[in-house]
């Protein structure tokens, strides 16, 4: 992917009212139909791959950022998390152990577990325009998927803005 750059979700905890959607989205996007109604009379059960905590006053979406240097694929023992060409971190149910090693080294706390396995993102939501289910569902704006570059420049923006 040398030259490309890779688009990321970003958050801005300051727009996250903790409802929720994110979570909802991101699970029925894994199952088979993708489709919240369809899902419940199919009886189909996914797990989410976004988190949103609450401490005190502050909700804080948690989702893999597919770090460059991720330490969930360092510290992985059997090559379960690996490191996909298009830069998605991503781990292979057949290769992992349940360890938590992956768990214990996130610093963003986005592995968590699932029948006994390790569970985060793995962009597989993504739409016809590429986005990921939860960005497409956060209606606050608190999710994005930009560029770094992108993110930066918006960040920028709203600084200049805020001093006017």
């Amino acid at each position: 992917m040398e030259g490309v750059k890779r688009r990321e979700i970003f958050v801005r905890y300051d727009r996250c009212v903790g409802c929720r959607s994110c979570e909802l989205a991101c699970a029925v996007s894994h199952t088979a139909s993708r489709d919240l109604f369809e899902a419940i009379l199919r009886g189909e059960k996914s797990k989410k791959r976004i988190y949103v905590d609450q401490i005190d006053q502050i909700k804080a979406p948690a989702v893999c950022r597919h770090c460059e240097e991720a330490p969930c694929v360092a510290v992985c023992v059997t090559g379960a998390m690996q490191r996909r060409e298009d830069g998605v971190n991503i781990v292979d149910l057949f290769r992992c152990i349940g360890c938590w090693m992956c768990a214990l080294v996130c610093p963003f706390g986005a592995v968590s577990r699932g029948e006994g396995k390790a569970i985060k993102c793995d962009r597989e939501c993504v739409d016809e325009q590429g986005i990921p289910a939860c960005v497409r569902a956060c209606h606050t704006g608190a999710l994005v998927f930009k560029t770094v570059e992108e993110f930066e420049a918006d960040r920028r923006r709203e600084v200049v803005t805020s001093l006017k």
